[in-house]
């Protein structure tokens, strides 16, 4: 077993050189109904298509178009008892839209630069580098930190397939990252670091003096009423169960330890297309003229370009790719029975949540099936 199968499916692992820069209608468990009148065929084909692609227990296909939601839902298994759109699912990296909605929320409110440096915050006693690792460095995966951090193979093989994460809390990520030292210059190389993201969550709730739990409800989820999004399980009444990659096997409902700002949030479909819209129209009410609202348009702002020719752009939240008419952006993530993609297309005023039950496994076709359908003209 090599590092690799620890990382989070679908995140790009290599070291880069870079630049700057209202309630609706319930659904039917396995059919799909649009709140507020009938959808269209072609849509409705779509989402089929798209859910038997996942070939998963259970897959939902969540789909906000102008304020108009649609969601199919479907899947190998049994419909649960509740209704597959009522459960909430695990995000894993797509947590991380969260975080850096939270953190460019923080920034506004002048709580926050951005430019303090992690170790200062996390161990204020300590000599801060030269060139040290901020808070910025950390969410834009350009600290220099590894995607995990040193020790969390040899501390998570005991339970590998149920909990590796669970096994490594967040003293033992914050020790790392004060013993660590980066190969690279902070701000010099890109490199997505699920370490770096849960560092940047613990040094955030050092800096503010408040949990990293209650940052999150406070500034993010109270705002935008997602009374259905938490980071952790409660149970099979509320939270849609996980499987291996044989689609059978059951997985212990996600842990993510030291790791929650970097991949424990979970929610219910129509959570996540709350969280969308407001990325779609920030201005909407009732954010109209909030710090949030300034939030939800800054982190559509690109802040670098990496790869080949530097075609890829990145914000600080969300991955950012171009169409024929406009941006599109998105996360993917995926935890060790479940898996998730969102995105939104403000030219096309659409917004996407797809979610799935199966763990991911090589020739995956979830994430591809969910990101042509935002492609989509």
């Amino acid at each position: 077993m090599t590092g690799r199968t620890a990382h989070w499916p679908g995140e790009p692992q290599d070291g880069e050189d870079f630049r700057t820069v209202d309630p609706l209608d319930s659904l039917d468990a396995d059919g799909a109904r649009t709140a507020g009148g009938p959808y269209s065929e072609e849509l409705r084909r779509r989402l089929e298509a798209a859910v038997d692609a996942a070939d998963a227990p259970d897959v939902v296909f969540a789909v906000s178009r102008h304020g108009r939601r649609t969601i199919h839902c479907g899947g190998t298994a049994p419909p649960s008892p509740i209704p597959r759109q009522d459960l909430r699912y695990e995000l894993g990296s797509a947590s991380k839209t969260f975080t850096g909605l939270l953190l460019a929320l923080l920034i506004r409110r002048g709580l926050l630069s951005g430019g303090e440096p992690a170790t200062a915050c996390l161990d204020p006693a300590r000599r801060t580098d030269a060139t040290p690792v901020t808070l910025a460095h950390l969410i834009t995966h350009t600290s220099g930190l590894p995607t995990l951090p040193p020790g969390f193979l040899v501390r998570g093989l005991p339970a590998w397939r149920t909990n590796p994460y669970g096994r490594f809390p967040a003293a033992q990520v914050i020790d790392a990252f004060l013993r660590h030292h980066p190969r690279h210059r902070p701000g010099t190389r890109w490199r997505y670091s699920n370490f770096g993201v849960a560092v940047l969550g613990h040094a955030v709730a050092a800096a503010t003096g408040t949990a990293w739990e209650d940052l999150l409800t406070e500034h993010v989820l109270r705002p935008l009423a997602l009374s259905d999004t938490a980071l952790r399980a409660r149970g099979p009444d509320t939270d849609a169960a996980g499987h291996g990659k044989d689609g059978r096997t059951p997985v212990p409902a996600f842990d993510a330890g030291g790791f929650q700002a970097a991949g424990a949030v979970r929610a219910t479909p129509q959570d996540l297309l709350t969280f969308l819209e407001a990325h779609l129209d920030p201005s909407g009410s009732p954010l109209a003229g909030s710090p949030l609202a300034g939030a939800l348009r800054s982190v559509r702002t690109p802040v670098l370009r990496r790869g080949l020719g530097h075609r890829h752009m990145h914000t600080v939240a969300w991955f950012r790719h171009p169409t024929g008419a406009g941006p599109m952006y998105f996360h993917g993530g995926a935890t060790l029975g479940q898996q998730a993609f969102l995105g939104f297309r403000p030219d096309t005023g659409t917004a996407l949540a797809a979610l799935c039950t199966r763990r991911f496994r090589a020739g995956d076709p979830f994430v591809a099936t969910a990101y042509a359908l935002l492609a989509e003209e």
